[in-house]
């Protein structure tokens, strides 16, 4: 089978704007959870949102009229991904050029400021640009607009698996020769006060509102929910003899993908890990590896109690105590439909440096959780493969096999 070649990312994080600051920020380990002003009063007032996000200096001045946050830090991070692939969109065949976005929610923000401007002043003072600034995918059509991609033109919705699940439709569409690049990853802001009480409701966010940095804290014992954030990647993907022809450098090679559905509960994923298991073991084997050539798993790690041990176990199961295991969600807190692609970039850098960085705020590992956990500090050495795991609401599992270049 022809190889996928990642060739260029873009990222705009909780830990800064750009890759190399959120890079940094996630090698330094200390969480970017702090009081949100936004969400003063409610139960949970604390996010891990991108600081010094700028639309008008990062997009255009015209970007506050027209876009959703979701879209802007989208557009910012895809260009930063073809600017580091080394395209150019003015001279690319745009119709050979596809653009696979996850997201989840969608324009909250702009929903529930144009509500409020509804009840409180009338009908005449929504914005007519209300539907195409929420609508969850716009962020692909205007990833599209800007960089001039005229072919296939995707938004995938598998709740917290959607950056995940849109990187393996990218992948299929260049492996069936739909497209010769694909523009590939995910985008969420979802950090509103009405999405915010929504997970409170549930249960599911940390209530550490007197420590908010110490809050997420994957595999640890004493975890007790995700801390919501927000952010993008984009990763540009090509073919491998393509990249190569072109004299592309290819940061890594996107070797296998795997999903399925637990088709077990609304919230829950399946105590067994069965659809965890079987999408990993579909993800290795379109990559023609074997659990013992993985060096490093990204997990999906939200830093609540029943996911962490449940694919705790199931890595258990897959990989016995082998892979060093990191997430990332300590630092840069759950970027819901995003988070997938963000951590898909990472396991790149990851292998592409040789470090795996730290799970941030793990003092206490679960003693129910037997893996290799890196904390701390960053951990350095050879690696030649990497899975991305991100599961979402609903039973969605999406697995990414990433190999060393």
């Amino acid at each position: 089978m022809t190889a996928v070649a990642v060739t260029g990312l873009g990222l705009v994080t909780a830990a800064g704007i750009g890759a190399q600051a959120t890079w940094a920020g996630v090698c330094a380990g200390r969480s970017a959870a702090r009081r949100d002003p936004n969400l003063a009063g409610l139960a949970v007032d604390f996010s891990c949102t991108v600081p010094g996000f700028d639309p008008a200096l990062h997009v255009g001045t015209r970007s506050r009229l027209i876009h959703d946050r979701f879209v802007q830090l989208a557009l910012t991070a895809a260009r930063e991904a073809v600017a580091d692939a080394g395209h150019d969109p003015a001279g690319w065949d745009g119709a050979r050029v596809g653009v696979v976005v996850g997201c989840g929610l969608g324009g909250v923000a702009t929903w529930e400021r144009q509500q409020r401007a509804m009840t409180e002043n009338g009908p005449g003072s929504v914005s007519a640009l209300l539907i195409p600034m929420l609508v969850p995918n716009m962020v692909a059509g205007n990833i599209a607009i800007d960089l001039k991609a005229t072919g296939p033109n995707l938004v995938t919705a598998t709740a917290c698996a959607s950056g995940a699940t849109a990187l393996g439709i990218a992948r299929d569409l260049l492996l069936a020769d739909r497209c010769d690049i694909v523009l590939a990853g995910g985008s969420e802001a979802g950090v509103s006060p009405l999405i915010v009480t929504g997970f409170a409701q549930m249960g599911a966010l940390s209530r550490r509102t007197d420590d908010p940095a110490a809050a997420s804290r994957p595999f640890d014992a004493g975890r007790d929910g995700f801390v919501i954030g927000e952010g993008s990647a984009v990763l540009v993907l090509e073919r491998e003899p393509d990249a190569r022809a072109r004299g592309a450098h290819i940061r890594a090679r996107f070797a296998g993908y795997g999903a399925s559905a637990d088709a077990h509960h609304l919230t829950a994923p399946d105590p067994q890990g069965t659809g965890v298991i079987k999408a990993t073991y579909d993800a290795l084997r379109d990559a023609g590896l074997a659990p013992e050539d993985i060096d490093h798993v990204n997990a999906h790690g939200t830093s609540t109690p029943l996911n962490d041990e449940i694919e705790a176990n199931a890595l258990g199961v897959l990989f016995g105590a082998g892979p060093a295991v990191t997430s990332t969600k300590g630092v840069l807190g759950h970027a819901l439909g995003a988070a997938g692609a963000i951590e898909a970039a990472l396991s790149v850098l990851t292998l592409q440096q040789g470090t795996v960085p730290p799970t941030a705020n793990l003092e206490h590992q679960d003693p129910k959780i037997d893996l290799d956990v890196v904390a701390g500090a960053p951990r350095h050495g050879r690696l030649k493969a990497a899975v991305s795991n991100s599961f979402g609401f609903g039973g969605q599992n999406a697995v990414l096999v990433f190999a060393a270049a």
